[in-house]
């Protein structure tokens, strides 16, 4: 059987004026890997989760319309990713709501985002949940539905969001649990650690919290202005000049040529001054950008072409692979025609067979990684912590081929449970395994 490509799906923030910083960090890279062989990539406008924070209508629609225009003027093509918007796959949420019922509210508690704004009020001497919306708590379980609705493999992130991967796993770990089927990949998080981060004007990493940014599209003149008020030092035309944490070098870097960055190097030794090595990283910048700006300067004036694009990649998405998932999950947990054959008799079983024990992976607020053995909700072995998750990912492995002994593990017996108890749910676990490689 040909195995299919890997999915790969990133979310795209609609919030905030594109600059460079967000160009070369994060709009490049990613649409640079959306042309990579073997790759299925989902790319989706964030509209619903816009909606935590921003809740001014007129800002929500026109930052969806800068940012989708942005991404498509850098070169993203519809004909060949899945580009679509969030809100325009309502299947989405209805997911949201089923893991929702499998969810564990003390993850949720968990969350980074939420800990902060309690741990915000606690410090003001607040209510713990003042300001605090459902939407702000209930993100990651929306996170969860924009990946599993797709059975994305992989979800590039910060560190950030690490936290976000793992609840997804853990919601589709436990799903697949309850219903007694492997319903959901558990994805992965593809963490770059070479992600440019590019300074600003003030030589701090570019940020809009900072005010220290050159937005992507500003017309020529202003971007120049914009260039030539980068801080530099005070040394003369004639003195040398170092590139370690020189902004202008690090700038120009992200937009030249190895050989272009070499000669501005020897350029820097041989003491050029600020105002010719600001007018060659203008150039280099406006080189890359101009055509972008052409293109996006005619894309922000047809707003309906914009539309058109994301509704009908929306529309494909919702054929080819939600409509058909929800479809098939409504039967699973039961919301199911109440004439159909496939209906249990009033006498018959919850459960035609038993779901077998799982492993659960998981990192806690120490930063180390662990993992547990439970059946439904009974922990059958805790394990001790792991410095990275494929540490972990392996001891799991070694556990369910029967590699490692049970007195071997670095792991703890739950509360009342014996080793046997525990080898016979690797014992269940193992044939179910090998139940599925056969079918």
């Amino acid at each position: 059987m040909t195995q299919r490509p890997i999915r790969v799906l990133t979310g795209i923030t609609t919030s905030g004026t594109p600059h460079l910083g967000n160009y070369v960090g994060a709009v490049r890279p990613a649409i640079a890997a959306s042309r990579a062989a073997d790759t299925e990539s989902f790319y989706f406008l964030a509209d619903l989760h816009s909606l935590i924070k921003a809740q001014d209508p007129a800002r929500t629609q026109r930052s969806t319309l800068e940012i989708a225009a942005t991404w498509l003027a850098a070169g993203l093509d519809p004909s060949k990713v899945w580009f679509y918007r969030q809100s325009d796959v309502p299947e989405t949420t209805e997911l949201m709501w089923l893991l929702t019922c499998v969810a564990g509210k003390g993850i949720l508690n968990r969350a980074h985002a939420y800990k902060a704004a309690v741990d915000k009020n606690r410090a003001e001497g607040e209510d713990d949940d003042a300001g605090v919306t459902a939407g702000l708590f209930m993100y990651p379980v929306l996170m969860a539905a924009d990946i599993l609705i797709f059975n994305a493999d992989r979800v590039p992130v910060g560190r950030d969001q690490i936290q976000h991967i793992e609840m997804a796993r853990d919601f589709a770990q436990r799903f697949n649990h309850v219903y007694g089927r492997d319903w959901f990949t558990l994805p992965e998080a593809a963490i770059d650690e070479n992600v440019a981060t590019l300074p600003g004007l003030d030589g701090r990493k570019m940020s809009k919290s900072y005010d220290n940014t050159i937005p992507l599209f500003v017309p020529p003149a202003q971007l120049k202005k914009l260039v030539f008020s980068i801080l530099t030092d005070s040394r003369m035309p004639g003195e040398a000049k170092s590139t370690e944490g020189s902004a202008l070098f690090q700038l120009y870097q992200a937009f030249a040529t190895p050989d272009e960055t070499a000669g501005f190097a020897a350029a820097f030794a041989d003491g050029i001054g600020w105002g010719d090595a600001k007018q060659q990283l203008f150039d280099v910048v406006e080189r890359e950008i101009a055509p972008m700006r052409d293109r996006y300067e005619t894309l922000i004036t047809r707003p309906g072409d914009i539309e058109d694009i994301l509704r009908d990649g929306g529309q494909r998405l919702r054929e080819r692979y939600a409509i058909p998932l929800l479809r098939e999950l409504r039967d699973a947990v039961g919301l199911r025609n109440l004439g159909s054959a496939a209906s249990l008799p009033s006498d018959a079983p919850a459960s035609a067979k038993a779901a077998p024990p799982m492993f659960k992976q998981y990192r806690e607020a120490d930063g180390k990684f662990y993992f547990k053995l439970v059946d439904d909700d009974r922990v059958l072995m805790q394990s001790s912590a792991f410095d990275a998750p494929r540490d972990a990912g392996q001891m799991i492995a070694r556990l369910r081929r029967g590699e490692l002994a049970l007195a071997d593990a670095p792991a703890t017996f739950g509360v009342g449970v014996d080793a046997a108890t525990v080898q016979a749910a690797l014992d269940a676990l193992a044939a179910a395994d090998a139940e599925k490689a056969t079918s």
